[in-house]
């Protein structure tokens, strides 16, 4: 567990003083399997439901195949940072976050787990909102997941998942394991057939998209940026419960291993619906598209079928992404960059502040999205994809400073110039991802960051430190408010939406 140095006026914590990669042991006791599915439980929630539908909205065939090539260079990249990350920098937990204070300081970190935290539960709301959109398929009183039936069952089902993880994070983990090996199922059913029906004259008609109007390539591709993002977060899972790991190898493993299964599934989800329905027709799929897609292909069954599996997927989602923005708010409370509240336990080891509070986020938000209307499941999708995008450069970057300078090299220095490859190659997927994100979502990001310095100030002030710790770190801070002002007015007067 790193500490701050008072000494240090830079704001920057003490962990520059890398240590050695082999340095730290772990105390916890979450094994391979479990932090594996966490990884994967993470990534599969509701997005791969609709990720057909929301890619073909902007991309046809052959620009989608471009964006997913993209995407798996640049994803396996911030996989395998990581991966380097949690065997070179051990001590670091929930290192999502820690990596941007270890490299910028105090600042930088806390909005990185601010941001990361607010992004979590942004997307559980999302989760919600198509969970009981689904079950509507038997309960018509749900609707589209935002009539008030709706948001009292997700209430219900909120504060009941708030209990399970209440009684220790351990056992919540265990579930979501089983969860993550049921919602599989129905996954690679849908794939297998749709290998068999998959026909080759669909899949190359308009392939580029000339015909549907769907703009250039360039455009395409940079259009499916953030469709991609949003069903790509929680590859750093298991990398947030590092403290709890076993064996802190099993972090970066599992990382990796998740990621590759989820990037099979989810290009041959999207890839292979082309081959049995059009672009248009894809488009203009009801969530969950997957569901449509199989529909069409083996009647009413496939309805059947993908609507269970989402049910089963969204609450092992709902209940990995629980865990997740609790865990980064108790470890940055117990290091210093939250108040020091977010960072007790309970008698079941379960950070019940944090928990509380996140918990109360979600069900004000929750009863918002009955004022909403429709579109707030890509609302919140989009919102969720903007806030992490900083959290993953900062990581890239952090990735790609320890190889530059050689610091925890010192035993395999051979293995840097592969590593700062991966390090600046990811630190680039995450700048495009940022262009893709496009300014409107950025402003609005600012919107949200900059409420969290009144929580960094108090974080400071409980500990006798400098709210800002010099020139830089007061700009950041100006900056963050201007934006958040400009996208306030800018939305207020009908510029961007939110």
């Amino acid at each position: 567990m790193t500490t701050s140095n008072p000494g240090d006026m830079s704001g920057r914590a003490s962990d520059l003083a890398e240590p050695s990669a082999d340095t730290h042991t772990s105390k916890g006791t979450l094994t391979f399997l479990p932090l594996l599915a966490l990884v994967v439980g993470s990534m599969i929630g509701g997005g791969i439901f609709n990720l057909s539908r929301d890619v073909a909205e902007t991309t046809a065939p052959g620009p989608a195949m471009i964006g997913w090539g993209i995407t798996a260079v640049g994803m396996c990249c911030l996989a395998l940072c990581f991966q380097n990350l949690a065997n070179r920098r051990p001590d670091l937990d929930a290192g999502v976050y820690a990596y941007a204070r270890a490299l910028f300081g105090r600042l930088v970190g806390f909005l990185s787990a601010w941001g990361y935290w607010f992004s979590a539960w942004v997307g559980n709301i999302a989760y919600f909102v198509l969970l009981f959109g689904t079950l509507s398929l038997w309960f018509k009183g749900f609707g589209s997941g935002t009539t008030w039936p709706a948001i009292i069952a997700a209430s219900v089902l909120l504060w009941g998942l708030h209990t399970l993880v209440i009684k220790g994070v351990r056992q919540a983990a265990i579930v979501n394991t089983i969860s993550t090996i049921a919602k599989l199922i129905p996954i690679i059913l849908f794939i297998i057939i749709l290998i068999f029906a998959f026909n080759f004259d669909i899949f190359t008609s308009d392939f580029w998209g000339t015909e549907s109007g769907l703009g250039s390539v360039f455009d395409q591709t940079r259009g499916m940026m953030l469709v991609t993002v949003w069903v790509f977060i929680g590859i750093e899972g298991a990398s947030i419960y590092s403290a709890r790991a076993k064996n802190r190898r099993d972090v970066g493993k599992a990382t990796v291993v998740g990621f590759l299964l989820v990037l099979v599934l989810l290009m041959m989800v999207n890839l292979l619906s082309h081959g049995v329905l059009r672009q248009a027709e894809i488009a203009g799929q009801a969530e969950p598209a997957m569901a449509g897609i199989l529909e069409s292909v083996i009647g009413h069954a496939g309805t059947v079928i993908v609507s269970v599996g989402l049910v089963i997927s969204l609450f092992g989602a709902l209940l990995a992404w629980l865990l997740i923005p609790v865990e980064i708010m108790q470890v940055a409370g117990e290091d210093g960059t939250m108040p020091k509240i977010f960072g007790r336990l309970n008698k079941n080891g379960s950070p019940y502040a944090a928990l509380w509070l996140t918990n109360i986020c979600m069900q004000i938000t929750l009863i918002l999205t009955g004022f909403m209307g429709e579109g707030v499941y890509n609302t919140m999708i989009s919102l969720a994809s903007s806030l992490i995008l900083v959290p993953y450069l900062l990581s890239a970057l952090y990735a790609a400073y320890l190889a530059s300078t050689g610091k925890t090299y010192e035993k395999n220095s051979s293995a840097r110039g592969r590593e700062l490859a991966l390090g600046v190659v990811a630190s680039i997927y995450g700048v495009w991802l940022l262009y893709g994100a496009g300014l409107n979502y950025l402003l609005v990001a600012t919107l949200l960051y900059a409420p969290g310095l009144i929580i960094h100030a108090w974080a400071r002030k409980e500990r006798g430190e400098k709210v800002f710790h010099g020139p830089v770190e007061l700009a950041l801070a100006a900056a963050m408010c201007v934006g958040a002002v400009l996208a306030l007015v800018l939305w207020l007067n009908g510029t961007i939406a939110i």
